[in-house]
């Protein structure tokens, strides 16, 4: 190599160039990359076009965010609802005297929702309008429009209005594209707690857009509004007593003849003060994971088990490999479902041993009265755990405790049960 007067450069001034060059392009790609990752590594990039303030058509989103739809659109591969009396039998027992005894199917990818919920058993459609409420993106904007008359409509008056299953209008500002609340009843209940809800952060709605519809709730008596039972705390002892403060059932059992409140998919409760949840895990760090598609990164939009994308849900904070993950996962959920199985037996036997009792001449009131209360004290707990997705894994300590009580509170009702007409 020559030098600028046409001389040979010798070995260490070609180090010396080097040395002063490398660094200096090094330093350039760096930058660019930096820059152009950047961009493709924001989740979600704000509004790429116009969309209207209530579009709860989600194809109408697709053109703008279609990484995101199509990640929506693989929801449509979720196609199984099984029975839930296929694996536990005892359920039909225990809701005996409502429409869940007649059907209970296990949810299939939430795209479905409108179709599903057409379809199921006539003594399903009891709850009227507010079956609707968690399943389209039209719910909010009809609970606008006929007010407290929403809740006391019937679902055949409803049903038509509804053809847009969950979507983007139900966590996203079309504005804006940050997450927002939509359902009233979670709101409600998050003022009552005294939250405000402008100082929510990011990672806390990533949950609280799931705990619109993820969570218990129930009727209320006269107005039929939708309300979550949480002014005395999230869990499951917690909103019991909230009911028994309340002196509220909403059925009595036709066998048992016990007052029962009936549990719905209790997800956020239970997952929170988890060993997650108090790690600052949020459901959409699980459920939604970032994924790569191409040089972009966005957050899933496939509702599934993390189990299915185990590399993007768990690997990002656990190394311990994706198998040992996995086992870990069904071991808990196995310990759990065999603990779930035993309370389910036991209540059975409750309900059992409290029907003989009823029809049995003589019987001790006091002491039978006080077995139905333990029936329907067992029979929530096991609920609670039953009707919630993960087999325990969203809270393994705080799910197994709940079903040593609904096992314990059987037990004693069985054996009060008994002694109320004089067996021991």
């Amino acid at each position: 190599m020559k030098g600028k007067e046409g001389d040979i450069l010798s070995s260490n001034q070609i180090k010396k160039l080097l040395l002063i060059t490398v660094p200096f392009l090094l330093v350039i790609l760096a930058v660019t990359i930096f820059f152009f990752n950047r961009h493709n590594d924001i989740t979600l990039e704000g509004p790429q076009g116009e969309i209207a303030a209530n579009e709860t058509d989600s194809s109408a989103w697709a053109s703008f965010y279609p990484a995101h739809w199509d990640s929506y659109q693989a929801n449509y591969d979720n196609t199984d609802k099984p029975s839930h009396f296929d694996t536990k039998p005892y359920l039909q027992v225990m809701y005996a005297g409502t429409g869940f005894a007649a059907e209970y199917n296990e949810p299939r990818g939430h795209v479905y929702t409108i179709e599903d919920i057409l379809a199921i058993d006539p003594a399903r459609k009891k709850a009227g309008a507010s079956c609707i409420t968690c399943k389209s993106t039209q719910a909010p904007e009809l609970i606008d429009k006929y007010a407290e008359q929403y809740y006391l409509m019937s679902f055949d008056e409803i049903k038509d209005q509804v053809t847009h299953p969950i979507g983007c209008l139900d966590c996203h500002d079309p504005k804006t594209m940050d997450l927002r609340l939509s359902r009233p009843a979670l709101i409600n209940a998050l003022q009552r707690q005294g939250k405000d809800l402008d100082s929510l952060t990011n990672q806390e709605m990533r949950s609280l857009v799931c705990a619109q519809c993820h969570v218990t709730y129930y009727f209320e008596p006269d107005t039929k509004e939708i309300t979550f039972p949480w002014d005395n705390g999230l869990k499951a002892d917690e909103i019991l007593a909230y009911f028994d403060e309340e002196g509220f059932s909403e059925w009595v059992h036709p066998d048992a003849g016990s007052g029962l409140v009936k549990p719905r998919h209790a997800e956020y409760e239970t997952f929170m003060n988890s060993t997650h949840e108090s790690a600052s895990v949020a459901c959409a760090d699980c459920h939604m994971p970032y994924t790569r598609v191409g040089n972009k990164k966005i957050s899933s939009h496939t509702w599934q088990s993390p189990l299915n994308n185990i590399e993007e849900s768990c690997t990002t904070c656990h190394r311990n490999g994706t198998d040992w993950l996995t086992q870990r996962v069904k071991t808990i959920q196995g310990q759990v479902k065999q603990t779930q199985d035993i309370a389910g037996n036991a209540v059975v036997e409750a309900i059992n041993e409290l029907k003989i009792s009823r029809e049995a001449p003589g019987v001790d009131q006091a002491k039978l009265e006080e077995a139905m209360y333990l029936h329907r004290k067992a029979q929530w707990y096991l609920d609670f755990v039953a009707v919630t997705n993960g087999y325990g894994f969203h809270n393994p300590t705080e799910t197994l405790n709940n079903l040593s009580i609904a096992i314990d509170s059987a037990h004693k009702s069985v054996q009060l049960a008994r002694e109320a007409r004089g067996v021991q």
